[in-house]
């Protein structure tokens, strides 16, 4: 029962980082609409190989240097900012011109470039995710759970991510079929989410 727990526990917490409205989703979901359920699929990818990195980089230390290193943060938010700027830009193009990137791995390189420089990933594992590392207890959607077994929860935490980059471009593609101008619509709501956060990333890259 208490490797379940475990698992359920990394399963809330792989879903609490990749669910929330973001940039990620935003490319996951332009990516989903404009090209199909694998495009989606590989986009989600991208960001899920970032966490992977992410917790390799947290596992030696790294991510703890990051904490202490200020400048870097904001170089992070800085080309991070630039880089969603430029995807909204293009997803802005695709939705107004009706075709989007045509080269398959586009998607996954987006996604998992912007993960690696995105400001609000990198706080989540200076916190919530440094957890995964020596979990007792791992807190997710606003509980708290106590784990037993770390591997399991680690386990939960990748299956979490798995199962949101599986359903997310699968409803939007039956959302799509359904809905005339959903594409369109998607395509534009996804360039206003990428430009907000990289407008926000690039003032907050700004000394005050």
């Amino acid at each position: 029962m208490s490797g379940l727990v475990s698992l359920v526990a990394g399963v809330a917490l792989g879903l609490s980082l990749a669910a929330p409205p973001g940039p990620m989703n935003a490319l996951i979901a332009q990516e989903s609409v404009h090209r199909g359920w694998r495009a989606g699929f590989r986009a989600g990818l991208g960001a899920m190989t970032a966490d992977g990195c992410f917790f390799v980089l947290a596992y030696a230390g790294v991510v703890t240097f990051i904490r202490h290193a200020p400048t870097l943060q904001t170089a992070m938010k800085a080309v991070g900012g630039l880089l969603l700027c430029y995807f909204a830009y293009g997803a802005a193009k695709s939705a107004h011109e009706g075709v989007a990137d045509t080269e398959a791995g586009a998607g996954f390189r987006k996604t998992f470039l912007a993960a690696l420089t995105n400001p609000i990933q990198v706080v989540w594992w200076l916190t919530a995710g440094i957890a995964l590392l020596d979990p007792g207890t791992v807190s997710a959607f606003g509980y708290t759970i106590a784990v037993t077994n770390g591997v399991l929860t680690v386990l939960g935490f990748f299956c979490g991510i798995l199962v949101w980059i599986t359903g997310f471009p699968a409803l939007l593609r039956v959302a799509g079929d359904r809905v005339d101008a959903f594409e369109r619509v998607v395509g534009y709501g996804s360039a206003a989410v990428l430009c907000i956060f990289g407008a926000w990333f690039l003032v907050d890259a700004v000394p005050s």
